[in-house]
């Protein structure tokens, strides 16, 4: 079983409290459940009773997990407990007892149209759903100046985190095939969880992708703006911070044209992302989605003028969705700025 491969971390986030705080499902539904330390007793019992993988009360608390990664990454030991629950949702999918709203959700990303290819230059920028959704895509390209753009289709990551790894891989490996394809260098994205895949994913699947890999933050970091940002909220992204090792380059640009960045919220440990790690948290449940945006509305200073940036394009969708803040992708503040 792939939770094998996570026996130390089990065993140890089974007893520890330390991290209940920032677990953001955790802080919406006020459920001991839904923190690191109950998943990982419940896993726990799995290795002990493989029957026990099946139980509904399982599989519902696994599937709800935000994913943020922050428990790991503010943990001494750094325990994997993203790697417990990743794992269990492919143990549970290789066993064939995914429940029908997970195999729906599996089944619609599947149904990936092809991807596209369009431009000149020596980067491709990825135009996914979300980064053209959020205007964090028209936006960039606006800035950039000349480069190939891929649009279109699926690259497996909400697969990957659903469980289906196979799925995933054979999707993944076409998105590779497409990007090599432009002959570019250098391959950017401003959705982080498309990020995280060709960093970190990839790797795990035994793909492998020549280019470089970029954040758009990165690809612009040397741009200046006429005119200075001023005051912002930095919401930081979960795939950028505690996947990525504290990913520097959307502070750094934002810092570069005029940005006066301000403490958000109670702590900077906590994840203000509405579940990106998650990725289709939204599809699964979209009414903790929602929680987890008026959570952090909640602790906006002044809702109603503060300007909160984001890295990533997901969090800009879902906080527009289900909040009132004046949330900006980092790519649409420099481009305002020019």
């Amino acid at each position: 079983m792939n939770i094998e491969k996570y026996t130390d971390s089990i065993k140890a986030c089974r007893f520890c409290f330390m991290c209940r705080h920032l677990s953001a499902i955790g802080n919406v539904t006020f459920t001991e459940a839904d923190t690191p330390r109950v998943r990982a007793s419940m896993i726990y019992g799995v290795t002990m009773y493989p029957e026990r993988l099946t139980e509904p009360d399982l599989i519902s608390t696994m599937y709800r997990s935000d994913l943020s990664g922050c428990c790991r990454r503010n943990c001494v030991n750094h325990y994997d407990e993203v790697g417990i629950t990743l794992a269990y949702r492919a143990d549970l999918v290789d066993a064939g007892a995914a429940p029908a709203n997970i195999k729906a959700i599996a089944a619609e990303l599947k149904k990936t149209p092809a991807w596209t290819v369009s431009g000149s230059g020596k980067a491709v920028y990825v135009a996914d759903d979300y980064s053209v959704e959020s205007g964090a895509a028209a936006a960039f390209l606006k800035l950039a100046g000349k480069v190939k753009v891929v649009k279109g289709g699926s690259c497996g990551k909400g697969l990957w985190v659903l469980g289906f790894r196979k799925d995933a891989k054979a999707l993944a490996k076409k998105f590779v095939e497409v990007l090599e394809s432009t002959k570019a260098d250098t391959v950017v994205v401003s959705h982080t969880g498309i990020f995280d895949l060709l960093v970190n994913t990839l790797p795990e699947m035994g793909l492998k992708l020549k280019a470089k890999v970029m954040h758009s933050s990165e690809y612009l970091a040397g741009i200046k703006t006429s005119k200075k940002i001023g005051n912002v909220y930095y919401l930081e992204s979960d795939f950028l911070r505690n996947y990525n090792d504290d990913y520097a380059f959307p502070k750094t640009v934002l810092k570069a044209n005029g940005a006066k960045l301000k403490a958000f919220g109670t702590n900077d440990e906590e994840s203000y992302s509405c579940a990106e790690g998650a990725l289709v948290l939204d599809k699964i449940e979209p009414e903790l989605v929602e929680k987890l945006a008026k959570y952090i509305e909640a602790r906006a200073d002044n809702p109603a003028k503060d300007v909160i940036a984001v890295a990533s394009p997901y969090t800009k969708i879902q906080l527009k969705k289900y909040t009132s803040l004046n949330v900006k992708t980092i790519e649409e503040l420099l481009a305002a700025a020019r």
